[in-house]
């Protein structure tokens, strides 16, 4: 059980779907230091390997594991995603020289290169490499020494195989471990060796691009019909929305701006319903004046019979962006 201080809320299911996204969205932030970006222009994390700056960060890994664990265990969401070599980290999958080519693009063609080519008399390479550690080239031996061995053409296999398993474990080894051990104190390994990176990630962030269509179909109509107009209303603001305001649109209706893996057929609710919940809208007879109001736990949305398209969606951007809680009239 939920309970935000100083909000009115019984929690059914969706309180505790808002409390996990919000907490993932902070202890995931590369704010912190424990996890950065992969790539400067694709927003998925991977471990800091510079994370020891801060003393408890392996009691804040195992904390980690154990939050992702509680999310996949009880079907919600984090906000927020890994790169996929983390995953199969997770999954205890072996790492390949294919797995560099989503985070590291110039290092995967590097050593691709490498390995298509004849490299005698080419690269005069040893078995050293250097990484960045706060503005410092820091060398690292591939192998005990590794500072005196050539790379050959008889040895480019290794090199690269060292190469590609360093990269991904570099200093990160101990806060993986850690957050490894959390994660399966609630899922157990077993249970997920029928799942592979891409699966497991659906299962911990869901799927981020929201189908407006899929959205449509999957949603329920209470004192209303596809033909009224605040429906029609509603769904023509959606589609001008971008996706941020359509995830927050989910999260202020749902408390969770991801969608599940099976899409929006498959939203949950309360925990005391049978199956899935779909996401409803509930026309009200109430005052014009009032914002629409949000009901987590029941993934529903209740509309006043606005008068106009204007008005419904200065009301509805307003609900979405600039309330708090989970009783705003």
């Amino acid at each position: 059980m939920v309970r935000f201080r100083g909000e009115e809320g019984v929690d059914y299911g969706g309180i505790a779907r808002e409390w996990l996204e919000l907490l993932s969205r902070e202890m995931l932030n590369p704010q912190y230091g424990l996890f950065q970006y992969s790539r400067d222009d694709i927003y998925t994390l991977q471990i800091n390997p510079d994370s020891g700056v801060n003393p408890e960060h392996l009691s804040y890994f195992h904390f980690i594991g154990r939050i992702i664990g509680l999310a996949v265990f009880h079907g919600h969401h984090i906000d927020g995603g890994f790169s996929l070599p983390v995953y199969k980290q997770l999954l205890g999958l072996p790492i390949s020289l294919e797995d560099i080519s989503s985070v590291d693009p110039e290092l995967y063609s590097s050593l691709k290169w490498i390995m298509e080519n004849d490299i005698t008399q080419v690269l005069h390479n040893t078995f050293v490499v250097e990484h960045d550690s706060f503005g410092k080239l820091i060398p690292h031996e591939l192998k005990p020494g590794g500072k005196d061995i050539p790379l050959t053409e008889a040895n480019k296999d290794e090199y690269v195989r060292l190469y590609v398993q360093w990269r991904f474990q570099r200093g990160t080894s101990t806060q993986l471990g850690a957050l490894k051990k959390g994660f399966q104190e609630i899922i157990p390994p077993e249970f997920l060796k029928p799942f592979d990176e891409k699966e497991l990630e659906l299962l911990v962030s869901g799927i981020g691009k929201i189908d407006v269509n899929d959205w449509k179909q999957n949603t329920r109509l209470k004192n209303c019909s596809e033909d009224t107009s605040v429906v029609q209303w509603f769904w023509q603001a959606v589609e001008s929305f971008d996706d941020e305001r359509r995830a927050r649109l989910l999260q202020f209706v749902t408390g969770s701006s991801r969608v599940p893996i099976h899409g929006f057929k498959a939203l949950q609710g309360s925990t005391g319903a049978a199956g899935p919940r779909l996401f409803t809208i509930h026309v009200l007879d109430s005052s014009t004046e009032r914002l629409p109001k949000a009901h987590t736990c029941f993934n529903r949305l209740d509309v006043p019979r606005y008068e106009t398209f204007k008005k419904l969606e200065e009301k509805l951007i307003c609900a979405i962006e600039e309330t708090v809680g989970f009783h705003v009239e």
